[in-house]
C-alpha cells in the first residue's frame, strides 16, 4: 500500500501539504535559532548594565573594599578583578570586540575601554575586557574575563535570515519539481506517443503509470491503438482481396473487348479497363506495402479533361493549358467522380480549367439544387451521401467524393464545395504546378 494518493487532484493538494509543511518546518528552525541569538543578546546586555552600574560603585568605595565588592559581582561565566595593568593591550579588530569596548565605552561617559575575543577550548570563546577605573592610589584598571559561545560571532541577523530564507526557498521548490516531475513526465510520455501515432506510427504505446487519470488515459490510449491497428490490418487485407478478386474478370473482359471489330469502341473499351487494372493493381500493392502502383508522372490536365468530358458526356469550357505533377488515372478518377456526381444529381456538367498563381484550378459544375452549408464538409466522409433532394434514388454509396478528397489531398491539393448562383453545385479542385511541386508517394491514406 502506498503513501501517495492515487488522484491527480489529490496529489497536487498532497504536494501543498508537504511544501507547507517544509516551510513551517524551517520557519520553526528559524525562530528558534533567532530566539537563541536574542537571548544571548540579551543576557550580553545585562551583564554591560552590570559592569556600568559596578565602576562607580568600585570608584566610590575605598580600594579595601574592592576585593569584596568584585568577588559578590562575580557571577557564572564572568570573572571580575582590578588590577593596576589591563589585561587588554589593545581593541582587537574583530566587530565583536570593537562592539563591546565602543558600546561600553559610550555607557560609561566616553571612559577608555579595552576588548578583545579570544579562542577557547572546545569550541568557546572569551571576551577580555578592560575597563579605565579613577582612583586615587588604588587599582587603576578593571579587568573583566566573559566566557561566550562562538554562535553569537556567526553572521549578521539579516545576512542569517536571508540564508535561512533562501534554505527554505530552496527545499520547497526541490520538493515540489521532484512531484512534478513524476506527474508530468507520464504526460510527456503520451504526447510523444500521441505525435507518433498521428504520424501512422501504430506500435506506439505509452506506459500505465503515473496518477489514476493519467493511467487511464494511457490504458485508453494503448486500447485505441491496437484497434487501430487491427482495423488497418483488415481493412488492407480486404482491400487486397478485392483488388485480387477483380483482376480476373478484367483480364477476360479486356480480351473479348480486343476482339471487336469496332476500332473506336475497342480502344474506349480497352482504355476504360486498363483503367480499372490500374485500379485493381494499385489495391493489391496498397494493400500489400502501402505504395501506389501508378507511378507519378507529368499530367497535361487539359486532355484529360477533354477525354472525361467525351466519355461522360460533360462540358469542357474553355481555359488554358496547365501540367502537374501526379497518376493521370488516379487524378482522371478523382475528376470523374465529380463529374459523375454533377450529372447524377444535378442532370448535367461543366468543367473548367484556370490557372491562379502556382495552382491549377479545377471546376465542376452542376444544374441542381445545391447543398445546405452545415453539409458542404461531411459530404467528403465515406459512405455519406447529400439531402434526399438530390435524387437519393439515382444510385452511389456515398464514396465517390471521399476517394476524390483523398486523391486530392495525396497531390498536395485541396478540394472544396460552394454553392452556385442562382443554383446549382460547384466542385473546386485546387492542385500544385508541376514546377517545383513535391508529390507524395502515396494515395488514399487518409
Amino acid at each position: 500500500m502506498t503513501v501517495i494518493p492515487q488522484g491527480l487532484a489529490a496529489r497536487f493538494a498532497w504536494l501543498l501539504a508537504l511544501a507547507l509543511v517544509a516551510a513551517n518546518m524551517v520557519a520553526l528552525a528559524l525562530l528558534a535559532l533567532q530566539s537563541d541569538r536574542f537571548d544571548a543578546r540579551a543576557a550580553g546586555d545585562r551583564e554591560l548594565a552590570r559592569i556600568v552600574g559596578l565602576v562607580p560603585v568600585l570608584e566610590g568605595t575605598p580600594t579595601e573594599g574592592w576585593r569584596d565588592i568584585l568577588r559578590r559581582a562575580d557571577t557564572r561565566g564572568i570573572d571580575l578583578s582590578a588590577d593596576r595593568q589591563p589585561v587588554v593591550e589593545q581593541t582587537g579588530r574583530d566587530p565583536v570586540s570593537r562592539g563591546v569596548s565602543g558600546r561600553l565605552s559610550d555607557l560609561l561617559g566616553g571612559r577608555e575601554v579595552r576588548a578583545m575575543l579570544l579562542p577557547g577550548a572546545r569550541g568557546q570563546r572569551g571576551v577580555v575586557v578592560s575597563v579605565a577605573l579613577v582612583a586615587g592610589d588604588g587599582p587603576a584598571w578593571l579587568n573583566i574575563r566573559a566566557h561566550r559561545t562562538g554562535a553569537a560571532d556567526g553572521p549578521a541577523p539579516g545576512l542569517a535570515v536571508g540564508l535561512i530564507l533562501m534554505s527554505s526557498l530552496l527545499a520547497v521548490l526541490a520538493v515540489g519539481l521532484w512531484f512534478l516531475r513524476g506527474l508530468t513526465r507520464p504526460l510527456r510520455e503520451l504526447e510523444a506517443a500521441a505525435r507518433a501515432a498521428g504520424a501512422g506510427d501504430r506500435m506506439a504505446r505509452v506506459p500505465v503509470a503515473g496518477a489514476r487519470e493519467v493511467r487511464a488515459v494511457a490504458a485508453a490510449f494503448n486500447d485505441m491503438q491496437t484497434r487501430i491497428g487491427a482495423f488497418e490490418a483488415e481493412r488492407l487485407r480486404m482491400v487486397g482481396a478485392v483488388g485480387h478478386d477483380l483482376r480476373t474478370p478484367i483480364t477476360s473482359l479486356r480480351i473479348r473487348a480486343e476482339m471487336l471489330d469496332d476500332d473506336t469502341q475497342r480502344d474506349a473499351m480497352v482504355r476504360t479497363l486498363d483503367e480499372m487494372a490500374v485500379m485493381a493493381d494499385g489495391l493489391v500493392s496498397y494493400a500489400r506495402s502501402g505504395t501506389e502502383a501508378e507511378m507519378p508522372g507529368s499530367v497535361d490536365l487539359r486532355p484529360l479533361l477533354a477525354r472525361l468530358a467525351a466519355e461522360r458526356g460533360a462540358i469542357l469550357l474553355q481555359g488554358p493549358e496547365a501540367q502537374v505533377r501526379g497518376r493521370p488515372v488516379a487524378l482522371g478518377r478523382a475528376v470523374g467522380n465529380l463529374v459523375d456526381n454533377a450529372l447524377r444529381y444535378g442532370g448535367s456538367a461543366r468543367m473548367s480549367l484556370d490557372v491562379a498563381g502556382h495552382e491549377a484550378i479545377i471546376a465542376v459544375s452542376d444544374d441542381g439544387p445545391g447543398l445546405p452549408d452545415d453539409q458542404m464538409a461531411s459530404v467528403f466522409d465515406p459512405f455519406v451521401r447529400g439531402e434526399d433532394s438530390r435524387n437519393r434514388d439515382s444510385g452511389g454509396a456515398g464514396l465517390g467524393l471521399s476517394i476524390a478528397k483523398a486523391i486530392i489531398q495525396a497531390h498536395g491539393g485541396t478540394i472544396g464545395l460552394a454553392n452556385g448562383s442562382p443554383r446549382g453545385l460547384v466542385a473546386t479542385i485546387r492542385l500544385p504546378l508541376a514546377r517545383g511541386v513535391m508529390l507524395a508517394d502515396t494515395e488514399g491514406r487518409h
